[in-house]
């Protein structure tokens, strides 16, 4: 199927569900973005920073740009000018260059708290009790052009459904718990960004409001 029918079937698989989907285009050249972006994809998922940065002047101004993968702070300053959400926040230094970034070009750049939920120790990511002491720091309390606006976690590179299952319940069960103790006044709070090419539908079915998706959209990297 082309790009764009392959779009169009996920795009139906998510109606009527709380998601919406996140077009992951690493490696991926312009024209397929183009392509994918002329099919109605709006949010645009890249792993590296150069990546990001050498496409986006390419595209229409509309797309949403979401920075995916691990983030140095040495790299923020690269797109703090236009980047939508960096979807990779894992600490506090990393939350204090995006504000100063951010600052310089007047914006407030969106943040999803990554959390480590796989099985697997070379997934990067939080612990629950960092990010509560993250959270009840007063170097946060003070952040300006950061917004937190949920949560992100990736799952186990498994066929174990009861797995990767309870693994998307523990984030949900993270959002909720921020939520309910940091955000009950924030409407912004909302995303829960869990689930790729080979697991979205289950995430959908455990809340997730982003998906990530690449080799179901684009076929497999070369």
């Amino acid at each position: 199927m082309s790009i764009a029918e392959n779009i169009q079937q996920i795009e139906h698989e998510l109606h009527g569900t709380t998601a919406r989907l996140v077009v992951v285009t690493k490696t991926h050249p312009v024209a397929k973005l183009q392509e994918a972006y002329d099919a109605g994809a709006r949010l645009f998922g890249e792993n590296k920073v150069q990546e990001m940065v050498a496409k986006q002047p390419d595209l229409p101004t509309d797309v949403e740009w979401h920075l995916i993968g691990h983030l140095q702070t040495n790299k923020v300053k690269y797109l703090a000018p236009f980047v939508h959400t960096i979807q990779s926040v894992d600490s506090l230094k990393l939350l204090l260059e995006i504000e100063k970034q951010a600052a310089k070009h007047d914006r407030v750049v969106n943040g999803l708290l990554q959390f480590h939920i796989a099985d697997e120790e070379s997934k990067t990511g939080l612990s629950f009790a960092e990010a509560e002491e993250m959270l009840q720091s007063e170097v946060y309390q003070q952040l300006r052009h950061v917004r937190l606006t949920g949560v992100m976690g990736v799952a186990t590179f498994t066929h174990d459904q009861a797995q990767l299952r309870r693994e998307f319940q523990t984030l949900r069960g993270y959002f909720e718990q921020l939520r309910s103790r940091f955000f009950a006044e924030a409407e912004y709070f909302r995303e829960i960004s869990m689930g790729m090419s080979a697991d979205y539908p289950l995430a959908i079915e455990e809340g997730s409001t982003l998906v990530r998706v690449g080799s179901a959209i684009f076929g497999a990297r070369g």
